[in-house]
């Protein structure tokens, strides 16, 4: 899609949350290249600024940094729907892992992957939707993940969240198709942010890509219409086949483990 094309589609500005650093960052610079003007949401905010005032001077686009603490949904709800711009496109790829084993999770870092992962989504895609389907164009993208295929030993819970944003992309797609809105849930694997790169102990999974790749690879597919679900890299896709439509479940949960046991 034509940047002219993309910004009528999907501006005049998009919500990008988690958008200071990584993928989400990845993102926000894919989404200004195209001409879209930017509001990004992430909790840090001197590197939140930053990553604004870059895009702001490279692309020439407003960028409107709103820093803020996604698991605290009352303040989203409150600040987004304050927000005086017309929202076109959402991504959501703020996300919160916690690592290790169940048995050693603590509450409080259970509560707040729901939060961040599952609560801030939906509220997020139900706030921004519904002005959308008023003006008959949109679209949303929800970063899920391989993992969240099948269970994962040490992010379980993380991976939860993710099969819970794909199946609600799936969902939403069919529902938002017939008012001009495009609903995506971009399954990648390994993503080589800063984030996964401290967190991974051995050496990247097969098929990890870099985030400008993905962010891409994903706003293209998100273009052309390729919803509910898009899967970046051959490899990826491969993987993925193998493990929902060649091997047991049991089987598949073994795989995955053996990928996710070295992170801590």
């Amino acid at each position: 899609m034509k940047p002219a094309r993309f910004q009528e589609k999907f501006g005049p500005y998009a919500l990008v949350a988690g958008g200071s650093v990584g993928l989400g960052a990845a993102f926000a610079e894919g989404i200004a290249r195209r001409g879209v003007n930017l509001v990004l949401v992430a909790r840090q905010e001197t590197r939140l600024k930053e990553t604004a005032a870059r895009l702001r001077e490279t692309y020439d686009v407003d960028v409107v940094p709103l820093a803020m603490d996604l698991a605290d949904i009352d303040d989203v709800r409150k600040r987004v729907g304050a927000l005086d711009v017309s929202i076109g496109l959402l991504v959501y790829d703020a996300a919160f892992s916690p690592i290790g084993l169940f048995e050693d999770t603590s509450e409080e870092d259970l509560a707040l992957a729901v939060a961040v992962n599952v609560e801030a989504p939906l509220l997020l895609t139900k706030l921004l939707s519904a002005p959308m389907i008023e003006r008959g164009r949109g679209g949303v993208i929800l970063m899920s993940s391989l993992a969240g295929g099948q269970g994962s030993s040490t992010i379980a819970t993380y991976a939860a969240t993710k099969s819970f944003n794909a199946i609600l992309a799936e969902g939403l797609w069919k529902e938002l198709k017939p008012h001009g809105v495009d609903v995506l849930a971009c399954c990648a694997g390994a993503v080589l942010t800063p984030g996964y790169l401290k967190a991974e102990k051995v050496k990247p999974a097969p098929g990890a890509l870099e985030a400008p790749v993905v962010a891409e690879r994903t706003l293209n597919a998100l273009s052309r219409g390729r919803g509910p679900i898009f899967i970046p890299g051959a490899t990826n896709k491969v993987g993925r086949f193998v493990l929902t439509r060649l091997l047991t479940r049991r089987a598949a949960v073994r795989t995955i483990s053996k990928n996710t046991g070295g992170l801590s």
